[in-house]
């Protein structure tokens, strides 16, 4: 490791500081990110001015700052499923009138599909608009093996019919739907909430 690495990972652990002590004076949220993003920006801008483009220091300093980064997104992934399964049931069991409990529940699933779908069409409508391909891109190891698992997910999706379809939204094993193994894991988690939820409130 070099010198310059070293000072830029220096740098880059004080910046941590100067964010952690910004949270503890009780700042809102959107101060934070504001913070982070400026700061975060900021960085990364120097490196660009001080090195230049493609230097070597910069990469090897981005393989350190990843580990944060990485490690952060991690621990966000990590904590979803649970957090899903934990809020539906303690939502269900909370509920005064078990009648609204069918309701409430369609109406989650529906929010989950349909906001699946605006996402899913404006990405489609980003794409035609603009021309996008994936032309030109580098592409490493990590990004070839997931355009294989994006192409066999896209390969069992068209194949599946609509009723098809609302079967596997069927939590057949939910502790594999824990680990988001498919692409209907998060509606299957939700469906299996839910009913954990009815049982617990009877």
């Amino acid at each position: 490791m070099s010198v310059a690495v070293i000072a830029n990972l220096t740098v880059f652990v004080g910046i941590l500081y100067f964010l952690f002590s910004q949270q503890q004076k009780q700042n809102t949220l959107s101060r934070l990110v504001l913070i982070g993003l400026v700061t975060g920006s900021g960085f990364g801008l120097a490196l660009q001015l001080i090195y230049g483009e493609g230097n070597a220091a910069i990469a090897q300093t981005l393989d350190w700052v990843k580990v944060v980064g990485s490690g952060y997104v991690g621990l966000l992934k990590m904590i979803i499923m649970p957090l899903v399964m934990v809020s539906m049931i303690s939502a269900v069991v909370k509920l005064d009138k078990s009648g609204s409990l069918g309701k409430i529940s369609g109406l989650t699933i529906g929010v989950l599909l349909f906001t699946t779908a605006i996402s899913a069409l404006i990405g489609i409508g980003v794409t035609h608009v603009f021309g996008l391909t994936a032309e030109g891109l580098t592409e490493g190891a990590r990004e070839t093996a997931r355009i294989a698992v994006l192409e066999s997910r896209a390969g069992r999706v068209a194949d599946l019919t609509i009723p098809q379809m609302l079967v596997s939204f069927i939590p057949t094993n939910p502790f594999a739907d824990m680990t988001g193994n498919r692409s209907t894991s998060i509606i299957a988690v939700v469906i299996f909430s839910v009913l954990i939820g009815m049982l617990r409130a009877k």
